[in-house]
């Protein structure tokens, strides 16, 4: 195996195992681990009819020492327990989502891309109803697996500045429904106007809140953050992924000294902001260099001569520094896989 780290994509690639647990009868079973990369699953599986999943996204680190790191599980593994209370699935312990994220990476270790190359092993930990049933109810069995892959950057621009547009045609979440857990749904929602953007040469869409359409919403598959003087501001929506990467920049903020502001951010606002950014797992930053407004014409510019922002490069580089283990994890972040 040797395969082009520096110019690998975000993408699915076959790794060597898979691990996997079934709830039935009220109780998870052991750990499964199969190479199989497919699942045998009933016709009439409440995954399919009504969208019982879940799924979270994380990454594992190869550092310069050698050493595995995995970043933040455990806020994973509380965000997978809510969305399961979100649609009434059985909700993993937190011990075994630990366990299974650790086998997973510990048995494709050879999968890891090298430090230095700025790749890193995607770790997808699924959660559905596999249990079959007619009528809308949960299901009695559910499966929870969790697979790993090699990735680059999720953006292709990468840590360099991407154009978006605001969308007012189309929705991601509804308030009161779905939007602050990671169920498929909200996904399958934005396809048609992510593809949208793309066709118009646009990395991604802005969404606004679907309610008013006045405030800032999601960024695409991301949350937005802005840096406005001395402030990091983002969003505040009960339609929005709670990011465990925009969390720990927050926190990185507020260590920086900086004032962190979780609010309402209407879309007149953008024209005082110094730098914004899209921000995720699989993202970490995407600094944004325009925004279009379609509707109204409006440009909102972010990045001189081309470049990232002063206070997003600061952020971006003291995440990943924390995540391949070059600066000190004082916030106890980061977890070795022996």
């Amino acid at each position: 195996m040797n395969p082009d780290w520096k110019n690998i994509g975000f993408g699915y690639s076959k790794t060597d195992y898979n691990v996997r647990a079934t709830f039935k009868d009220g109780k998870w079973s052991e750990l499964e681990v199969t190479s199989s990369e497919y699942l045998t699953i009933h016709m009439a599986a409440t995954c399919l009819h009504y969208g019982q999943e879940a799924f979270e996204g994380l990454k594992a680190y190869m550092g310069k020492d050698g050493q595995i790191r995995v970043f933040r599980w455990d806020e994973n593994a509380k965000r997978m327990q809510s969305s399961a209370r979100g649609i009434k699935m059985a909700e993993v312990p937190t011990e075994l989502f630990h366990e299974a994220v650790i086998k997973a990476v510990s048995l494709n270790k050879k999968f890891v891309p090298p430090y230095g190359t700025g790749a890193s092993l995607y770790i997808r930990p699924l959660l559905f109803g596999s249990g079959p049933e007619v009528g809308v109810k949960p299901a009695k069995e559910y499966t929870f697996l969790v697979f790993v892959t090699p990735v680059g950057p999720y953006f292709k621009e990468g840590f360099k500045p991407g154009n978006i547009m605001i969308s007012r045609d189309f929705d991601r979440a509804a308030p009161h429904g779905t939007g602050n857990i990671k169920v498929g749904g909200n996904y399958a929602a934005s396809l048609i106007s992510l593809e949208k953007a793309h066709d118009l040469g646009y990395g991604t869409v802005l969404y606004l809140d679907s309610k008013e359409r006045k405030y800032i919403d999601e960024c695409g598959p991301a949350n937005f953050f802005a840096i406005k003087g001395n402030s990091y501001i983002t969003p505040e929506s009960d339609s929005i992924l709670p990011s465990i990467t925009n969390k720990s920049l927050q926190a990185l903020a507020a260590d920086m000294g900086m004032k962190v502001e979780k609010r309402h951010i209407p879309v007149g606002e953008l024209s005082e902001f110094d730098e914004a950014g899209a921000c995720g797992t699989a993202a970490v930053i995407s600094p944004i260099g325009k925004i279009v407004d379609p509707d109204t014409n409006t440009i909102y510019t972010f990045c001189k001569d081309g470049l990232p922002g002063p206070i997003s490069t600061k952020l971006y580089h003291h995440l990943v520094d924390i995540q391949y283990g070059d600066e000190a994890d004082k916030f106890g972040w980061v977890e070795i896989v022996k």
